[in-house]
């Protein structure tokens, strides 16, 4: 059941960078995601108001404007950037490997900038990512599609606006349901595109029908598919496993991409793409090989901790704290040992 889940995610989630190509031919991008997030908003407020409504209970207008900021920057700012590099013609593969990228800047900056342990691993890790990228780009590139330069820079704002919004999220004390914060930020996103495609006359959908697909395409597979199957694995499986699937997106989008527009995909792309599955083979064992350690200290800690009070009895009222056997999710958390992650709407296929 792991496999089949693990294969259906990957899946979904790729097809938000598939579906992006499929609707950049027939209408602008905001076009395209205005009409994506309308009916996305409708349906999940009908919902809040109706099934969801406890969710909600004891959020402030704080916390709701938190996670409006966080919807900007990992929704709209982020597909913006997507949607309008695939429009100027990079590859979705191309793309989806720069995105792709997040984890790992993510988790190279949560040293200055949380005050957590960054590991040589995790710098190998993102010089790696980083090398495969550049390969990838080059490659994509040098393929005679006419691509302006600058246009490969686009992917990497958008990638730069997932970090930004991985770190206010974590930075929040309050747990937000998934249902909640993926509420807050398809309205919040609806509203962005909407003035957008307003402010540039965009308004009005094309009549073709690859355009409509597309939106069918993206709200019912890239979003419910995606954004559900992040949470069931993620809850099932743990944060580790949902990271490693998230690299797995951009070799499964280039093959798609190439089998399905003709983009380019030969040696120097499976070399960058190889490049970046191998940074994440390299950050993934230090985090394991650092869990493991962490662990058997204190497994040793508790075992002495044990000895010593088989011989010396507790002082009266004193207690040991106990963490809570419940682990959360939301990565809102304030726990310093919980490594950083990509948040659930680090892609096309979520939100």
């Amino acid at each position: 059941m792991n496999i089949l889940l693990s294969i259906a995610f990957v899946g979904a989630w790729s097809s938000g960078f598939i579906g992006a190509k499929l609707g950049s031919g027939s209408a602008p991008a905001v076009t395209l995601l205005m009409w994506r997030f309308l009916p996305l908003a409708l349906v999940l407020g009908v919902v809040a108001l109706t099934a969801t409504r406890a969710s909600w209970r004891g959020l402030t207008p704080r916390v709701l404007v938190r996670q409006a900021a966080v919807g900007a920057l990992s929704q709209s700012g982020y597909l913006l950037t997507v949607y309008y590099a695939i429009e100027l013609g990079v590859s979705s593969g191309t793309t989806a490997l720069i995105d792709g990228t997040q984890p790992l800047v993510a988790g190279a900056l949560a040293g200055p900038l949380l005050g957590l342990p960054v590991s040589r691993r995790q710098w190998l890790g993102l010089g790696l990512g980083v090398t495969g990228v550049a390969v990838v780009t080059v490659a994509d590139a040098g393929a005679g599609t006419g691509v302006a330069w600058w246009a490969y820079l686009v992917p990497f704002l958008g990638m730069l606006s997932l970090v930004a919004a991985t770190f206010l999220d974590r930075r929040s004390r309050t747990d937000v349901r998934p249902m909640v914060s993926m509420t807050v930020h398809a309205v919040t996103s609806a509203v962005v595109f909407t003035a957008l495609a307003a402010a540039t006359g965009a308004v009005t959908p094309p009549a073709s029908g690859s355009f409509w697909t597309a939106v069918v395409w993206l709200v019912v597979l890239s979003t419910f598919g995606g954004y559900g199957l992040y949470w069931l694995i993620l809850r099932r499986s743990g944060v580790t496993k949902v990271n490693t699937l998230m690299f797995l997106m951009a070799p499964v989008t280039a093959v798609w991409g190439a089998l399905m527009f003709g983009e380019p995909f030969g040696t120097q792309t499976v070399v960058g793409l190889a490049l970046g599955l191998l940074a994440v083979a390299v950050v993934h064992r230090g985090d394991r090989h650092d869990h493991h350690s962490h662990h058997s200290h204190h497994d040793r800690h508790a075992r002495d901790r044990d000895g010593q009070d088989r011989q010396q009895p507790p002082a009266p009222g004193s207690f040991t704290p106990r963490r809570s056997a419940w682990h959360r999710a939301r990565s809102s958390s304030r726990r310093p040992e919980r490594p950083v992650r990509a948040t659930p709407t680090a892609g096309p296929g979520s939100g």
